[in-house]
């Protein structure tokens, strides 16, 4: 063994043998207990992994080493989501084609990750943008399109000039796309839409069943959206009807007017002469607004009159239809009816366009104001409402309700705030899709015998400013035959947007080399679902939502035997740049493992990240706490190599160690469980501590010390992998210390008694506070400055240090003249 610590001598040492000696690979023990913990599937980038990154990367491979040594089977890959804009952009403004930027990219992203020390099963690899991966997700294309579960049709999309594709809805904010190119405007542009909307039911009632942060639940609830409510089908002079949706039939004799998206499909059937120039420049303006900031409160609620009219179905009045941005074509039928007495928007819509407001519902005594403005959006009694006036409010709007469907007006219906998931994307590095168009046979979807339908080379695959996917240009590909009749065809040029092969990439890895299918079934039904899924809250609907769709779309087909594709899921905390900002190569402020590992070592990255704050907060990155964590190996490496007993040195037992001992086993355990790392580096921090105050006062002459020295490397072993293989292997024992079994503590040894540690105060005796012991530093710190007496002599002095001997006394020494 090495006589000083060295870390980077002995992380590159068992980084190759562990590599040699396939360590990490995941069996197929079908009779031994399984554990699948993954990360978000990450988008390899040029730029390479960040220290960032880490908070992540770091945490899922504690958990993964620990239920190794607790007797699970670990299934812990790592892949690449390789397809998408990102990198065809990168790769068009470097003259660099896609595909050598991908495997540019992964190869370092790999030799990152296996440097930070990460256990991956790296005979799972696998990447999205190669054929034996994309092969599987046109095959899932496929299944959906046989059920009616996929469509193309054209209507009014968002597209970015620069990236020149379609984007979703929350790729756009302001007129900004979600990679800062600004002038995002609308089109009507055709293509390839997912069906979720078939399953919004059933992915909102299977949120109850799984262990999510209770917020991303919440976030998905919300934009899933289910009303319960009725469509009302107003008519204009002219016979067109105007249908909207409502939660709120009762107050349909408050209607005082219409308002239409700017894309409702009316509008310029509506529009008079008169208002069509205004129309025209209003819907240029709403064109170039994504849907948050539409609908953002805060906003004046703008919007034009159309110069048209409808008639209400129930009392016949004349109603005006307006224009404007905050109705959505996205959400029920683009159409709303303007309630000013009892909707806050409403009002404020018609307080800026000098609309008239009347209340129809009042509770007995007057019209009580329970918002800011006045206006009433609670139940009571049914006012100005002809037949129904008198009425409590819900018994109106049910028989209203049955007089809208008995009359043929309208219909009881639920409605969905989610809307279809648009797939489709006009640029080159992506899934193709399996379409060919046919004169005779129409749209055609290709065999599964024909796939993998192969993305072509390309040596120019810039977009040429017509709309068209670059694989419009490649004859080869385009021109083709039909699937049915073998005429002559044309296929589908789009290719799919990348949530397509994240929606289904954490199965691959159960079998990554299956060319049967996407996956064994066997072996799925094993591995799956996902135990633990890791990664950023930036997921919360449009990955996590679309996996879980696929997933439930999988099971109604019979391929797997349950419903949710990740069991657990935990949102880290990001770790931000010293500047408190997001790291970033734009603003110069990225920090890479590199440079930390070249100088402190990958163990000492691994202990910061995980002492630095609790796992799900946000903390900027200090020099100080790397420099800290390294010192703290540093003294583990000397507890080692400056006294090791031999096993039949001493045999007496010392009891008032086992019971620490057995405490801290029972509180690393603990806390890895809940995800408390900075509490887990705590108590391996004071046990060390613990160790060297034996070790100075004779306390080492005993085969409980030993016991210890031993249970402190097992401990240590998820989160610092190098230094303690180091020593477990120099301290004379067999086999990696990283398949051996987790330390078991007895519940009869934990010593579960109050003691009592004077506290001072630059030097003084202040007062006493009772702790269990063991006594750990953080519980000590927490009584003093809880205590009345302490903070009173403290008296908002700046304090300099704190001194703790463990168990015996603590120090708080501060600036008097502070």
């Amino acid at each position: 063994m090495l006589e000083s610590y060295n870390p980077q001598i002995i992380e590159s040492k068992w980084l190759r043998e562990w590599q040699i000696s396939k360590l990490y690979r995941a069996g197929e023990q079908q009779d031994q207990a399984k554990y699948y913990c993954l990360d978000f599937f990450p988008y390899p980038s040029g730029d390479g992994l960040h220290v960032g990154h880490c908070r992540n990367y770091i945490p899922t491979d504690v958990i993964s080493r620990y239920m190794r040594m607790r007797g699970y089977n670990v299934l812990h890959p790592m892949g690449w989501d390789a397809f998408g804009e990102p990198t065809e952009q990168y790769a068009i403004t470097h003259g660099i084609h896609p595909r050598v930027i991908t495997d540019r990219s992964t190869a370092n992203f790999r030799r990152q990750m296996e440097m930070i020390g990460t256990s991956y099963d790296w005979s799972r690899e696998i990447d999205s943008s190669k054929p034996d991966f994309y092969r599987w997700t046109q095959w899932f294309f496929l299944k959906f399109y046989k059920q009616g579960l996929v469509y193309r049709d054209t209507s009014w999309q968002w597209w970015c000039p620069t990236c020149q594709t379609t984007l979703s809805s929350h790729e756009v904010q302001g007129d900004v796309c979600w990679r800062d190119h600004p002038g995002v405007e609308k089109r009507e542009i055709p293509a390839w839409y997912f069906r979720i909307t078939e399953y919004a039911d059933d992915l909102l009632a299977s949120l109850d069943q799984i262990e999510w942060p209770e917020r991303i639940k919440t976030i998905q609830r919300n934009w899933i959206g289910r009303s319960e409510g009725c469509q009302i089908d107003f008519r204009t002079k002219t016979g067109q009807v105007i249908s909207i949706f409502t939660t709120r039939p009762e107050t349909i004799f408050g209607v005082t007017f219409l308002t239409l998206a700017p894309e409702h499909p009316l509008v310029s059937e509506l529009t008079s002469d008169g208002q069509k120039r205004h129309v025209s420049a209003y819907f240029d303006q709403a064109s170039k607004m994504g849907e948050v900031e539409r609908q953002s409160t805060s906003r004046v609620k703008t919007g034009v009159f159309s110069g048209g009219y409808a008639i209400n179905p129930l009392n016949g009045d004349q109603i005006p239809v307006w224009v404007a941005d905050y109705v959505l074509p996205s959400y029920g039928f683009g159409a709303v009816m303007g309630v000013p007495g009892h909707d806050e928007r409403d009002y404020q819509f018609a307080l800026e366009h000098d609309l008239p407001v009347k209340c129809v519902i009042e509770i007995p005594g007057g019209s009580p104001e329970n918002s800011p403005s006045g206006v009433f959006t609670g139940h009571g009694v049914m006012t100005q409402a002809g037949p129904y006036s008198g009425l409590p409010s819900n018994q109106a709007s049910k028989q209203i309700t049955d007089q809208i469907e008995q009359h043929g007006n309208g219909k009881r219906m639920v409605q969905y705030r989610m809307h279809d998931w648009l797939i489709s994307r006009q640029r080159y590095w992506g899934t193709p899709i399996p379409i060919v168009y046919c004169e005779s046979c129409g749209e055609v979807p290709l065999s599964e015998e024909d796939l993998p339908l192969l993305l072509p080379e390309m040596d120019d695959f810039t977009p040429d400013g017509t709309g068209n996917s670059p694989l419009s240009r490649v004859e080869d590909f385009v021109n083709t035959h039909c699937p049915r009749c073998n005429e002559p065809a044309r296929r589908e040029t789009d290719t799919m947007g990348g949530f397509a092969c994240s929606s289904w990439y954490f199965l691959r890895f159960t079998s990554p080399h299956s060319s049967d299918g996407p996956f064994d079934l066997e072996k799925v039904r094993y591995w799956a679902p996902v135990d633990l899924y890791v990664g950023g809250v930036e997921h919360a609907v449009l990955h996590l939502l679309y996996a879980r769709f696929w997933t439930h779309f999988l099971a109604d087909q019979g391929l797997l035997n349950f419903r949710e594709p990740f069991t657990k899921l935990l949102n880290q905390g990001q770790l931000m740049a010293p500047d408190g900002r997001r790291m970033s190569k734009a603003r110069g402020n990225v920090i890479t493992p590199d440079s930390i590992v070249d100088q402190y070592g990958a163990d000492a990255l691994r202990v910061y990240v995980l002492f630095m704050a609790p796992f799900e907060q946000d903390v900027d990155w200090s020099e100080a706490g790397i420099n800290g964590a390294r010192r703290f190996l540093n003294r583990v490496w000397n507890l080692y190599a400056g006294f090791y007993p031999a096993e039949e040195s001493y045999d007496h037992i010392d009891a008032e160690l086992e019971g620490v001992l057995h405490r801290v086993i029972q509180d690393v355990t603990q806390r890895i469980e809940q995800q408390r790392f900075n509490t887990v580096i705590s108590s391996l921090m004071e046990l060390t501590n613990l160790l060297y105050d034996r070790y100075n006062s004779e306390g080492w002459q005993s085969a409980t010390y030993r016991q210890a020295l031993e249970i402190l490397l097992l401990l240590l072993a998820p989160i610092a992998p190098f230094i303690t293989e180091e020593l477990w292997k120099g301290t004379g024992h067999q086999g990696s210390i990283h398949l051996q079994d987790w330390p078991k503590w007895d519940q009869n040894l934990v010593l579960d008694q109050q003691i009592q540690i004077p506290i001072q105060i630059n030097g003084k005796k202040r007062t006493v506070v009772e702790v269990d012991a063991p006594t750990r530093r953080s519980e000590v710190e927490a009584a003093a400055f809880a205590s009345p007496d302490v903070m009173r002599h403290l008296d908002g002095q700046k304090i300099l240090e704190v001194i703790y001997v463990p168990g015996k006394i603590l120090n708080i020494r501060t600036d008097p003249a502070s």
